[in-house]
């Protein structure tokens, strides 16, 4: 490139590597030359050679900061087998041990230094970096500097600082994590300008076959997991073979490979861990109750491919980096789909079929809650925090219960709609779809269930739309005439519950959509108005004929039941919302506060649809009550008026 004089096919090279994966070449580029880059890319997405490349192939030393210890072993390990001089400063070093790499990266003998969150709080350590030639920062996980994110860390709130200690070095921050208001928190911790490039990019796995089951007991888990495993790695490798926990993991049935399964406490993952133990499988259990060498001994064993299974809670698997993991199973699902995709991303690096189970009980929604207002080093959480990760969990859960393909959903949820595959044939709906199914019978009922949605004409919500296809008795249908209409009643033979699930199946398939406002009404999106037409298919699995009552917060009366990210906007509402987001970025900088103190991505899309041009008109957005109109109104006020058209 002109602009660095770096050559990256021969970098690339260099590495190992005989070509670039989809987008590295291009998020390369944008971080020289534009010197800044958010790159939002999925687990296993290939972030690493994004910063490993330059770090490689320009002087000086850069600085990797990231919680991942394993991690950090690896691929430094990795880096030095390539003739590339690198290092790692963690916790789990000893005094002598990190006074030497410290002495040896202040002599500028590394090209690349990774550096836990909290070796950043050290003095000694913040004077050592500016006696060095450091040409890029490299923030690994970065949505952990986010409250508003689904792993914050309090460690990453430091890295601001190291940033504004570096003026002269570029920044890189890759994250699994999508949402527009993460990304804006993440700009805003690190200090970087609205205008920072952001790249989006590789979210489409379509060798993981996904599932999620609905499980009444333990016992009826402990079938699924065992099935799971069989179909995965074929036998246990029972020590009765004449092999020990200790011994190599040959492969069983003429299969190979590893499986980890995440329970959601430490005491389900000893449990479970024991269980399988029992049945000759090779696993261990894995949490952070366990002292730092027991861990160790875990995940050395099972990079070595000594252990078949890991029984794990969240704190496996950042940083794994075997290609041969065959399935990931979750016994309780985690607290959103972004943390759900990072863990079952974990399967199947390879390329090869890989299998992800989710499974799911009663019990998962009051336990969820339950963790999530829990003090946190001994503070009560904000609550305006725990009713956003409340809203992640209930999106997971929404997931889970949908009738479309899971992986063109997860697609639509992280906004990468060029990878969106009308069906991946591989999932738990697609297959049933394509084995059971009766097409025909499918697409007259989604047809009548889009007609009833499309006859409210905005007035109304899901509830109204389910009370119309049935033919019930309402006020609101009889005084609009909707009572007259061929629509009263077509769906009159099924239950309200079956109705209603399926209209939000219809949400999930990107067919129908809400409003903004207290009371949100339905419509038809684009995608959803062909289908009913007749003009695209109707790919969807039906509600089972009985239903238990509805979760709470998944009613028609509630506000939404997708996230904010997969409503549509026009291309010149789109630029509104961007400017919007600028302007958010510059005020929470200025006071000092998260973005989402100052507005939700929900009001900013409300306020680009809506247009406001008065005080008062505000309060139609969601989320702005008299206090943040007084607070934020004639700014916000400000960037609707001047905005072009």
């Amino acid at each position: 490139m002109a602009t660095t004089g770096i050559d990256l096919d021969g970098a690339l090279q260099r590495l190992g590597y005989d070509a670039f994966r989809p987008g590295q070449r291009e998020a390369i580029e944008t971080l020289l030359e534009q010197r800044r880059l958010l790159l939002v890319a999925p687990t296993g997405g290939g972030k690493s050679l994004t910063y490993q490349l330059p770090a490689a192939a320009l002087a000086g030393t850069t600085l990797v900061v990231s919680p991942l210890i394993a991690l950090m072993h690896d691929q430094v390990q990795a880096l030095v087998d390539k003739g590339v001089p690198a290092t790692f400063l963690a916790s789990t070093l000893d005094g002598p041990e990190m006074r030497d790499r410290l002495e040896q990266m202040v002599a500028g003998r590394f090209r690349l230094v990774y550096v836990a969150p909290e070796r950043l709080a050290f003095p000694g350590f913040r004077a050592a970096l500016r006696r060095l030639d450091v040409p890029l920062v490299a923030v690994d996980e970065a949505h952990c500097i986010s409250e508003w994110g689904h792993d914050f860390r309090p460690d990453y709130m430091q890295i601001g600082d190291l940033v504004r200690d570096l003026p002269e070095a570029m920044v890189l921050a890759c994250t699994a994590t999508a949402t527009p208001v993460v990304r804006d928190e993440i700009l805003e911790r690190l200090g970087l300008n609205s205008d920072t490039p952001q790249r989006i990019q590789g979210f489409a796995r379509t060798n993981l076959a996904l599932r999620a089951r609905e499980v009444g007991s333990k016992k009826e888990r402990h079938r699924w997991v065992d099935s799971t495993l069989a179909e995965a790695l074929g036998s246990p490798l029972a020590t009765r073979q004449g092999r020990t926990p200790g011994a190599e993991a040959e492969p069983a049935d003429g299969k190979g490979g590893t499986a980890i399964i995440y329970a959601p406490t430490r005491k389900e993952t000893e449990a479970e861990a024991e269980r399988l133990a029992g049945h000759g499988w090779l696993t261990a259990p894995y949490h952070a109750g366990f002292d730092g060498s027991r861990r160790e001994r875990t995940h050395k064993a099972f990079s070595e491919g000594k252990l078949q299974v890991v029984v794990a809670t969240n704190a496996f698997g950042m940083g794994i980096d075997r290609a041969d993991v065959r399935a990931v199973v979750h016994l309780a699902p985690p607290g959103s789909i972004e943390a759900y995709y990072q863990e079952v991303g974990r399967a199947g690096r390879d390329g090869q079929p890989a299998t992800g189970l989710l499974c799911l009980s009663p019990n998962d929604m009051p336990l969820r809650r339950r963790l999530l207002e829990l003090p946190v080093d001994g503070r009560e959480p904000d609550p305006r925090v725990v009713q956003h990760k409340w809203g992640l969990f209930l999106e997971l859960i929404r997931w889970a219960q949908g009738g479309s393909c899971r992986h063109d959903a997860i697609l639509r949820y992280f906004g990468d709609e060029a990878e969106t595959l009308d069906g991946c044939g591989r999932c738990d709906v697609c297959v049933t779809l394509e084995d059971h199914e009766d097409t025909a019978d499918v697409t007259t009922l989604v047809r009548k269930a889009l007609s009833g949605v499309a006859r409210l004409r905005g007035r109304f919500g899901l509830t109204a739309a389910a009370k119309l296809l049935r033919g019930a008795d309402d006020p609101r249908l009889a005084g609009t005439g909707l009572d007259a209409t061929p629509t009263f009643g077509c769906l009159a033979d099924r239950a309200e519950d079956w109705v209603l699930a399926l209209l939000r199946r219809c949400v999930a398939a990107g067919w129908v959509d809400f409003s903004s406002g207290d009371r949100p009404v339905v419509s038809l999106t684009e995608d959803g108005a062909a289908v009913m037409k007749g003009d695209r298919p109707a790919r969807l699995l039906l509600p089972p004929a009985r239903r238990a009552t509805a979760t709470p917060g998944s009613g028609g009366t509630r506000r939404r039941t997708l996230p904010v990210e997969s409503e549509e906007l026009t291309p010149m509402e789109l630029e509104l919302f961007e400017r919007l987001r600028a302007h958010r970025l510059e005020v929470a900088r200025e006071e000092n506060v998260p973005p989402y103190v100052v507005a939700s991505d929900r009001t900013l899309r409300d306020l680009a649809r809506i247009k406001p041009q008065s005080l008062g008109d505000l309060h139609l957005a969601h989320g702005i009550g008299p206090s943040k109109a007084k607070r934020y109104g004639d700014g916000l006020l400000r960037v609707l008026t001047d905005a072009p058209g």
